[in-house]
């Protein structure tokens, strides 16, 4: 099955942002309307769209080909779909709205051109992921300390090693919630929407970048080898 985007769109958008499902860490599995993960971020993208686009932000979420990481497939998914944006509608700035194995994703393609930032629910991050990427770009990541499957401990980690070549890092602690985003879910949409709304341009406040980094609550549990 071929990649696709779900497009919900203002007039005249002045920004965009980029949802990035979940997947496992293995499985060449096509993902189509009955997948959980992209299910949950369709949900997501219903719930926030109506405050990004009283913004002028349009809200596009990627279907990926197969469900599976597979060493990093999505990556060439995030990057067709980066290109989509500008082919489309030009130079517009984007904010990368990833969760788990999105997350994850949009770490590896933050150093697209369009993109200004990435936020980030419950991520996948690994300890060998490179944070090059995200060179002058924003890094916002949410996460539950009851997540089973990916760990706060681990985002906190890959923070900390971006934050040296990232233009800001920033952790919410979401509590004592798991990973699939289904207990607190107004809070995750609070901090999706607020989040990727902060990262964006905007001259009638500061940049992002000059906001000194935030980091929030205590540290997570570890991590499991089943992603979604």
């Amino acid at each position: 099955m071929p990649h696709a985007l779900t497009r919900l769109e203002p007039a005249a958008p002045r920004a965009l942002v980029l949802l990035l499902h979940g997947g496992k860490q293995s499985s060449r599995a096509p993902v189509d309307a009955r997948s959980a993960s992209w299910r949950r971020m369709a949900a997501l993208q219903r719930a926030i769209t109506p405050t990004l686009h009283d913004a002028g932000v349009a809200t596009w979420l990627l279907r990926y080909r197969v469900r599976g990481w597979n060493g990093g497939a999505p990556v060439a998914d995030a990057r067709w779909a980066l290109d989509e944006v500008r082919r489309t509608h030009g130079d517009l700035p984007v904010v990368l709205l990833g969760h788990s194995m999105g997350g994850r994703t949009a770490a590896h393609v933050a150093d697209d051109a369009s993109v200004v930032g990435v936020v980030a629910l419950a991520p996948w991050w690994q300890p060998d992921d490179p944070v090059d990427a995200l060179l002058g770009k924003p890094v916002v990541a949410a996460h539950g300390r009851s997540d089973k499957i990916t760990s706060a401990r681990m985002t906190r980690r890959f923070l900390a090693r971006a934050e040296p070549t990232a233009g800001e890092v920033r952790f919410h602690d979401m509590g004592r919630v798991g990973h699939y985003l289904f207990r607190r879910v107004a809070a995750w949409n609070d901090v999706a929407a607020s989040e990727c709304l902060r990262l964006l341009p905007d001259p009638a406040r500061p940049s992002p970048r000059s906001c000194p980094p935030v980091v929030l609550g205590r540290r997570g549990r570890a991590a499991r080898k089943s992603f979604s």
